[in-house]
């Protein structure tokens, strides 16, 4: 964190990332703006991350409902800031696939007028969610930065877009940039409902329901699940870093680790029967999903040399505390 606290404004504040970013900001005692038109997020969401703080952190936090397309907006939520970290954005490959023109408009559209926004408020850092879907059909494992083959899907895209944008704005008009792969972050407070939940807020309320979890494909596909810990810690890393260390450049923020989607069942299965709940010993298996990356693992050797990013919550742990939570929520 910086040495005084400062403004940063967190866009897409009322969802899973955003609002975590929130509350660790609020609690080290800075001053935080919130952006979001709950187009995804939910207030509710948002509500739980201030008052997790405490009865202070209302008075330093500031909320404007607005949309990321709209530049005036824009320009409005980046008044005062030092820190901007843009989460905002239409997640979801199938969404994207099923309606491209919205995901461009948000994800592309928003992350301009945010970008030109943030320039023209003169802040220090604007640092941006980016995806490990970019990383496309390239078949080495793990990812690094530097090798991305054909994206898959209109959602990669767009977050490819988001990237040459990114390295644009900090060669033309020298806005400091950085970018944030993301590979599968999970913990409380992610979203279990609507037809495009990520897996693992979709599977912990079938299994608070009682219902079998549906697995698209084999269950070998495998993905680098990320603890929420470790994306809000490299949001600040990244914001803070010195001088020009991090801008123009892109990170890869996950654990370096595979899990399948059948280790995934499993331990989620084993915590709730844990927990006294009775969980089928195997998913429902479905049709493999258009668009989805086979097999997912990161290198995060740039972003621990560049902005000293260290992996706090490893996926074990992290689903653990995952599941507890979950459980712990009323019906």
């Amino acid at each position: 964190m910086p040495e005084r606290p400062a403004r940063w404004l967190v866009t897409g504040a009322a969802g899973f990332i955003g609002s975590h970013l929130v509350e660790c900001l609020l609690a080290a005692g800075q001053e935080v703006v919130g952006f979001d038109n709950f187009a995804t997020g939910r207030r509710e969401t948002l509500d739980a991350a201030v008052r997790a703080v405490g009865p202070d952190a209302a008075r330093r936090f500031t909320f404007l409902e607005g949309d990321i397309r709209d530049e005036a907006a824009c320009a409005r939520a980046c008044q005062g800031a030092a820190y901007v970290l843009h989460q905002a954005a239409l997640g979801s490959v199938p969404r994207s696939i099923k309606d491209p023109a919205t995901s461009h408009h948000v994800n592309v559209t928003g992350f301009v007028n945010m970008a030109l926004a943030a320039r023209d408020a003169g802040v220090r850092r604007f640092v941006y969610a980016s995806s490990s879907s970019v990383y496309g059909d390239h078949p080495a494992l793990p990812k690094k930065e530097a090798e991305t083959g054909n994206v898959l899907s209109p959602y990669a895209a767009t977050k490819k877009s988001n990237e040459l944008f990114g390295e644009v704005f900090a060669r033309v008009y020298g806005v400091p940039v950085t970018g944030l792969r993301y590979f599968n972050v999970f913990g409380p407070r992610q979203d279990p409902a609507g037809p495009y939940a990520a897996v693992i807020p979709k599977w912990m309320a079938a299994i608070r329901r009682g219902e079998p979890c549906v697995l698209n494909g084999d269950g070998e596909t495998s993905r680098d699940f990320c603890y929420i810990a470790n994306a809000v810690a490299a949001n600040v890393l990244a914001a803070t870093a010195p001088g020009e260390r991090a801008a123009a450049e892109v990170f890869n923020i996950a654990c370096g680790d595979r899990t399948t989607l059948l280790d995934l069942y499993g331990a989620l299965r084993d915590g709730a029967r844990d927990a006294g709940r009775t969980v089928p010993d195997t998913p429902v298996l479905a049709d493999f999903r258009a668009g989805d990356i086979r097999h997912s693992l990161a290198d995060v050797s740039r972003a621990r040399d560049t902005i000293g990013y260290r992996v706090l919550v490893r996926a074990p742990e992290g689903l653990k505390r995952t599941v507890t939570w979950y459980l712990g929520q009323s019906a």
